[in-house]
């Protein structure tokens, strides 16, 4: 199945790196499955958060004001005296469908095997993960990479953008697209996010002809997402004002992880995947020091 290649794929290529240990907040104590610094439900007395009663859970755990105020029963979570969970996203939009030659895989695919991948090492690292918007919690385990094969798999097309919910603080987002969404959208999720205590990544992925306009001559440009199409007689004669309105979009998104904490790395589709993931470990283990 198709599920099945890409984790097989994920998981040759995670296997090139080392565990990938993802930067705490706050490291106080080792917990006994010898994991530094990470955020777990546990004995401690710090709230974490809120969850459904589930057949099974200890009566006394549940929070009798909390369930209170609906219908429904709700546990009170706490947390061992570290930890961090972390929240994966990729653009599922039409325009991530796109490749300029037949050998190069779409910006879609590449996302999706970046994503798998980094999980997979996050899951040997002993961290949870999850992945934003679906409402799942995070979880660790290698059941969890078929699940995120699965779902990557099926989900349909979501917006350029995830939308903002509220998550424990100290978690980690990780966002992986060609990010070309408006900044201003962007800066205000971001925000919004590192304002609830969340740092996170932003990797770029674009297809080569993205970054050079390499076309010459008269071109039609056909839309991914129900814009009209574009012709233009002379590509050469735009290319140098695309390529700076190219930079500077990036410029913004680079000072919009500046401006709020998290990091900022580009990807191109004719690299080897395994680059961007190198970088992103790069960033968050000199981070972690």
């Amino acid at each position: 199945m198709a599920e099945a290649a890409l984790q097989h794929r994920a998981e040759q290529l995670a296997a090139r790196l080392p565990p990938l240990l993802v930067e705490a907040e706050r490291v106080a104590t080792t917990v006994a499955q010898g994991v530094h610094g990470r955020r777990r439900v546990g004995t401690g007395e710090t709230f974490w958060q809120f969850r459904q009663y589930q057949p099974g859970d200890p009566v006394p755990r549940i929070d009798w004001r909390e369930s209170a105020k609906s219908m429904r029963l709700y546990i009170r979570e706490t947390e061992w005296e570290a930890a961090q969970s972390v929240w994966l996203w990729r653009d599922g939009s039409p325009s991530m469908d796109y490749a300029s030659r037949p050998e190069l895989p779409t910006k879609r695919a590449r996302v999706d095997l970046l994503l798998l991948a980094l999980a997979a090492l996050l899951i040997r690292g002993g961290e949870r993960v999850a992945l934003l918007g679906t409402g799942v919690p995070p979880a660790s385990g290698r059941a969890v990479l078929s699940r995120l094969a699965l779902t990557l798999g099926r989900a349909a097309a979501p917006p350029d953008l995830p939308a903002f919910e509220p998550l424990p603080r100290h978690g980690q987002i990780v966002m992986l697209g060609d990010l070309l969404a408006p900044l201003d959208a962007l800066q205000a999720l971001v925000g919004r996010f590192a304002a609830a205590g969340l740092r996170g990544h932003l990797l770029q992925v674009l297809d080569p002809a993205e970054e050079t306009l390499p076309f010459a001559g008269r071109v039609r440009f056909e839309g991914l997402e129900q814009e009209a199409s574009l012709v233009i007689s002379r590509v050469e004669t735009v290319r140098e004002e695309y390529m700076q309105k190219l930079a500077r979009h990036r410029e913004g998104l680079a000072a919009i992880a500046r401006a709020t904490g998290w990091s900022f790395g580009t990807h191109r589709t004719d690299r080897p995947p395994h680059t961007a993931l190198l970088a992103l470990y790069g960033t968050l283990a000199e981070r972690r020091r």
